[in-house]
């Protein structure tokens, strides 16, 4: 009998110490397919990609000899057996066969194939999609990592991590626990997850938080994203938002005023929603909240000093202290001008002095005013500009409903547009005035909470329309130059300035066919007074007269062309 090794390719068996007559061993390999490995019968078939078990014989610097019982050694480099504690003489190890005659003629041996065969044996048989296993991440490759199970598997770059990765290099050479999301026999290969293992754990984590958090804890959370509305914190297990107005007592204009990305922050857990999961987060709860007592400490009509800190297209925001901001409104900036622009007054950065207008300690505000720490020139408007006194002014400006004239600097006044003539019926008062005229008026009234003073022209002069019908009686005749012609009538200019009207029905007693062939404007005429309205200020005149009174009529063109009807009546 002859003891044999054989080797079983179809089940991955090593049979040791078979006993059969060597006349047997063709016979015995024909009929089970085995291919010998070591016998004393015949020299031993071998084949490319197969596991041999062979004994270590040599260990040098750089290379491990293994005998395998072929024809020559093999020779494996050493760094195949890193962290191997087979490396020892003697010792039996398996390898795999890489080649059946190398670049010197002996047999190539590889342990690491060796190995990762086993272990994909190994994962075939115990593990399936699913199973956790432990891997180390050896090389970038195109779409992620691979990593070394045992055996090199795949790592898609969306399975890395749960959160934004920066930089690929920092997983390398680093060892994590990986589940497998899928295992393909045909081709060998395996693709993992890292990243399904830390949302489960995640998950894990957020179901505990949620059952022992309460509202007032302090927890200690890490900035992961910033928005203009806030801050999002990982709570080791759960994302909690710290919303802008929880963060500071003071005016924040973004969080990352405060806050920057991957920062700590020990906080106080405001409100919890189990349902939705979602936890609101405060810092500025922390502190003792300086707008307690802000009534006492600063009561209306305090003097207040601090830096302006902010500017808005209405006004700029002071800081008074450490989390307390006021508002200095355009409006409070100054008595003398007419402020839009707070950039007029003040900068960031500014020193300034201020007055405490009011406060709305619910709603954290405070209103301030510069302008109160100057003298209000309208303080003493009653006394120096009493109703009835004649003043001069400049006009500033005019309106479709008025002038404005300033006083004295900070102190403006309004001419109406009623109050410019008694007599002239005025449109617009650039009929009148001018910008930059100045001109004389009387104080018609005064508002000083109102900052009103309406001032008149018209009332430097008797009215005209008190004793209009002792000047203008009814029936007596008046002089007069047409001013204005229109379908219905003309107008005519008194001599006293007051207008009057001439209907066309009172034009002639002889008819025409329009109101240019009796008069023209710019012609002098003498008109009866017909009626008078003095509330109004109406009066109606008329050209028709009697027979008996034709010789009395007199119209002059002064140089004009004279109408049809004057010329038939001079000839």
């Amino acid at each position: 009998m002859t003891k044999k090794t054989i080797y079983d390719w179809d089940n991955n068996n090593i049979l040791d110490d078979v006993d059969f007559q060597e006349t047997d061993a063709k016979l015995f390999k024909s009929l089970l397919g085995h291919k010998e490995i070591e016998t004393d019968v015949a020299a031993p078939i071998m084949k490319v990609g197969q596991i041999l078990t062979g004994k270590i014989v040599e260990i040098s610097k750089d290379f491990v000899v293994v005998d395998v019982g072929l024809k020559s050694e093999g020779l494996i480099p050493i760094n195949e057996f890193a962290d191997d504690e087979d490396l020892i003489f003697g010792n039996n190890v398996e390898v795999l066969l890489d080649k059946t005659e190398g670049q010197e003629g002996q047999i190539v041996l590889s342990r690491e194939k060796a190995r990762r065969y086993r272990q994909w044996e190994y994962i075939v048989k115990h593990c399936k999609e699913g199973s956790i296993v432990k891997g180390k991440v050896i090389r970038k490759v195109k779409g992620g990592l691979m990593v070394d199970i045992g055996m090199e598997a795949f790592l898609p770059g969306s399975q890395i991590d749960n959160k934004r990765i920066k930089n690929l290099d920092d997983f390398l050479n680093k060892t994590y626990d990986f589940k497998i999301l899928k295992i393909n026999i045909e081709r060998k290969n395996i693709v993992v997850s890292r990243r399904e293992l830390l949302e489960e754990e995640r998950a894990s984590k957020k179901t505990e938080l949620l059952e022992n958090i309460q509202v007032g804890d302090l927890r200690t959370g890490i900035v992961k994203n910033i928005t203009d509305f806030g801050v999002f914190l990982d709570l080791d297990g759960i994302d909690g938002l710290l919303h802008i107005t929880d963060m500071a007592w003071k005016r924040l204009r973004h969080p990352s005023e405060m806050v920057s990305l991957g920062q700590s922050l020990e906080v106080i857990i405001l409100s919890i929603d189990k349902e939705k999961g979602r936890v609101a987060l405060g810092l500025k709860q922390k502190d003792k909240n300086p707008w307690e007592e802000i009534e006492k400490k600063y009561p209306p009509g305090t003097k207040i000093k601090g830096k302006i800190v902010n500017m808005v297209s209405y006004g700029a925001f002071i800081e008074i202290e450490p989390g307390i901001e006021g508002l200095i409104h355009v409006s409070e900036m100054s008595w003398t001008k007419n402020i839009t622009d707070p950039n007029e007054v003040v900068s960031i950065g500014d020193e300034v002095e201020a007055v405490v207008l009011s406060i709305q300690k619910d709603e954290g505000k405070i209103s301030l005013g510069i302008k109160q720490t100057e003298h209000n020139p309208w303080e003493d408007v009653e006394k120096k500009y009493l109703v009835g006194k004649v003043v001069k002014a400049e006009i500033r400006n005019l309106t479709n409903y008025g002038a404005f004239v300033e006083l004295e600097p900070g102190v403006d006044g309004l001419i109406h547009i009623s109050d410019l003539s008694w007599t002239k019926k005025v449109s617009h008062p650039s009929e009148v005035l001018k910008k930059g005229d100045v001109i004389e008026a009387i104080i018609l009234t005064v508002d000083k909470e109102s900052k009103k003073i309406t001032l008149g022209i018209k009332q430097l002069s008797v009215n005209p329309w008190e004793s209009i019908e002792k000047t203008l009686p009814i029936n007596s005749f008046v002089k007069g130059v047409v001013t204005k012609i229109t379908a219905f009538g003309i107008f005519v200019q008194l001599e006293n300035g007051i207008e009057g009207l001439i209907h066309v029905t009172e034009l002639s007693n002889e008819p025409f066919a329009k109101v240019e062939d009796i008069v023209s404007v710019g012609n002098e005429i003498t008109a009866k007074v017909l009626k008078i309205d003095a509330e109004h200020k109406k009066i109606s005149l008329s050209l028709k007269q009697e027979e008996s009174a034709k010789d009395e009529i007199v119209v002059s063109t002064k140089g004009k062309k004279a109408s049809k009807k004057v010329k038939e009546e001079q000839q």
